[in-house]
């Protein structure tokens, strides 16, 4: 009997990519802290959970090194972010204290420097999908799909480094990355020349 084939994680082009963080307006606090949510999705891969728990003293703004706690599991895990994304991190941080007119403990808040619910963050994502006219069902964690996926790729395939970088205990739940590069495979083949 013929085993059915694991379906693969959905996941984004760099041109959507760069299609969904174009999305938000950045004049705007909201659009300045919703386009850094899904950048930092998409650059660091965090879980929808850990960006909305995520506080400004687990992240080192001058060497980039995030902590975050408490993931999936209740494991803590490292990761470092790169001098882009800490240069919109700083400068939202002066803007969240600017708008919200305190210091606030959480780094996505909403306008009144309350911690940002996990709904907003989803319908927000799927809003801004929409708006890209992005033909795919995307969700927060389609962003840390695609994080994992440009990760193995830009590793050379290197499976160990993407398994810490996601945080995940089993290296099997890892291994879905590993058959990425077969699917693209098999859909260039089918698809030459046609």
């Amino acid at each position: 009997m013929e085993s059915r084939k694991k379906k693969l994680p959905e996941f984004l082009s760099k041109n959507e990519q760069y299609a969904l963080l174009k999305q938000p307006n950045m004049r705007y606090p909201t659009g300045e802290r919703n386009h850094l949510i899904m950048r930092l999705m998409l650059n660091a891969g965090f879980r929808l959970s850990e960006a909305t728990n995520l506080k400004w003293i687990h992240i080192d703004l001058m060497s980039g090194k995030v902590m975050v706690r408490e993931g999936k599991g209740a494991k803590d895990r490292t990761l470092w972010l790169s001098e882009k994304d800490l240069m919109y991190l700083k400068k939202w941080k002066e803007r969240q204290i600017e708008v919200t007119g305190k210091n606030p403990e959480y780094v996505f808040t909403t306008l009144k420097g309350e911690q940002l619910d996990n709904r907003y963050v989803r319908e927000m994502v799927y809003r801004y999908t929409e708006k890209a006219e992005i033909k795919k069902n995307v969700s927060p964690h389609t962003l840390r799909h695609t994080f994992a996926t440009d990760l193995y790729k830009e590793s050379k395939h290197n499976i160990r480094l993407v398994q810490k970088a996601l945080g995940h205990s089993d290296l099997s739940t890892t291994q879905i990355y590993t058959h990425l590069e077969d699917g693209d495979l098999e859909d260039a083949l089918k698809n030459f020349r046609r």
